[in-house]
């Protein structure tokens, strides 16, 4: 697996940006994300603390505010954001820097078309480190990509770790490859991203749809395992503020709300900043 695996999740219509996030602690956030993830600091601006790839591109920003409630676990919001590296050896030594600070796993699976680590920042942003197995292995039932969660091989994983070229930091053609959102209402989220921004639903579970551009897996999944029937999310709580996605031939600059209440800006191209 290589760079062109990413191009995957990367050469279709639309694909995901920069994710914004309200944080109550943004010093402690940032260090999280810049010692566990190897992010680096880059374009500052005057509102935000914003973090991304070796290559300069902005991937996460983080909105202080000390005034912010704790995010309602039960609310629509972030779900998990999916930090997708190049190669399964990225993932085997990003696996060992983890172990190697002591950080909490919360789960490891294998989803058939990628395999994934989860853990959860310091403020319960839920998070997913992922590589994507070439779209030639991916299996489809008719139209849908077939999709699982199964236990991660960690052996055969970690059997690729080469840490020859130093200390983990997050490769430069790293991005993050999809956004899982929590929503209200599945059936009016689902319909949302497939009429307003023209994804494809490519995979359902129970209480979720997994929609993504081009053919990808997913770019944007949507859940309701612990949301279901909850009202629109408001101003004031930690946590998701806004999802970027580029799409380079779509609305420009364009700012949209699902129907959960998640809010989304449309770019051309990806940007030092979304701010």
């Amino acid at each position: 697996m290589s760079e062109s695996v990413m191009r995957e999740a990367l050469n279709g219509p639309g694909h995901i940006g920069a994710i914004a996030l309200h944080v109550r602690d943004p010093e402690r956030v940032s260090a999280f994300y810049r010692n566990v993830l190897g992010l680096m600091i880059v374009t500052p601006a005057a509102d935000a603390v914003c973090l991304g790839a070796p290559d300069g591109t902005v991937l996460l920003e983080l909105l202080g505010g000390s005034d912010l409630k704790p995010a309602d676990p039960s609310a629509p919001g972030l779900f998990h954001m999916a930090f997708l590296l190049p190669a399964r050896r990225d993932l085997a030594n990003w696996v060992a820097q983890a172990q190697a600070l002591g950080v909490r796993i919360d789960g490891a699976s294998d989803h058939l078309v990628s395999e994934a680590i989860y853990l959860t920042d310091p403020e319960g942003n839920g998070i997913e480190v992922y590589v994507d197995r070439p779209r030639a292995l991916w299996g489809k039932d008719g139209s849908m990509v077939r999709m699982a969660t199964l236990p991660l091989d960690g052996a055969s994983l970690m059997a690729e770790q080469d840490m020859a070229a130093g200390a983990w930091r997050f490769p430069a053609p790293g991005r993050i490859g999809h956004v899982h959102l929590k929503v209200g209402d599945l059936a009016a989220a689902e319909a949302f991203y497939r009429d307003t921004l023209g994804l494809t639903v490519m995979a359902r579970y129970p209480g979720a749809s997994f929609l993504g551009w081009g053919g990808y897996h997913h770019h944007i999944a949507v859940n309701v395992w612990h949301s279901r029937g909850q009202p629109a999310r408001t101003a004031g709580n930690a946590g998701l503020a806004r999802v970027g996605l580029v799409m380079p031939n779509g609305p420009a600059h364009a700012e949209l709300t699902d129907p959960a209440g998640n809010r989304l800006i449309t770019t051309p191209q990806a940007s030092p900043s979304m701010s």
